[in-house]
């Protein structure tokens, strides 16, 4: 790992990058009547992640004006779980410019379906973890820590807040 997990700018330079590349991850509200993420394709800006839904959706129902959500994305070498409120708008600036090939299988409808929507992440945090070292490293971490009865040194963990 060559980040300098203390180093906020960078770390939180590298969580956007990645989920800029990668863009899938598992989004899901919080709440009592939710027991699953779902996965969806993120499109980054600032601290903000916007996501394709149609407004008949159980998801866009459920939301409603603005429910607490959460995003887990994973890279090769990084996890994370970023937090904050999902509203939908029904943005058609945003919509035009997201529109791809992938958006365009999920909503065969195109761009102009009425119930076409996006959905706004409003990141307000994100905790994350950054491993090091590969395969190698990780089982060498693990027969050691078996060995000497300590947990494995396999990377780090940082906290991030937005707003």
């Amino acid at each position: 790992m060559n980040l300098d997990m203390n180093d906020r700018t960078a770390v939180e330079r590298r969580l956007w990058d990645e989920i800029e590349r990668h863009q899938v991850g598992m989004l899901g509200i919080v709440g009592a009547d939710v027991h699953h993420t779902q996965p969806m394709t993120a499109f980054v800006e600032g601290h903000d992640l916007w996501f394709f839904t149609r407004a008949d959706t159980d998801l866009a129902r459920r939301i409603g004006e603005g429910h607490e959500a959460i995003f887990v994305f994973q890279a090769k070498d990084l996890y994370a779980c970023l937090s904050g409120e999902l509203t939908l708008s029904h943005d058609e600036d945003r919509i035009a410019k997201y529109w791809n090939a992938v958006a365009a299988a999920w909503h065969p409808q195109g761009k102009d379906d009425p119930l076409l929507t996006m959905m706004r992440l409003a990141c307000r945090e994100a905790e994350l973890w950054i491993t090091d070292g590969g395969p190698m490293k990780f089982a060498w971490e693990i027969a050691m820590a078996n060995a000497r009865k300590h947990e494995p040194h396999l990377g780090a963990k940082a906290n991030l807040r937005f707003h």
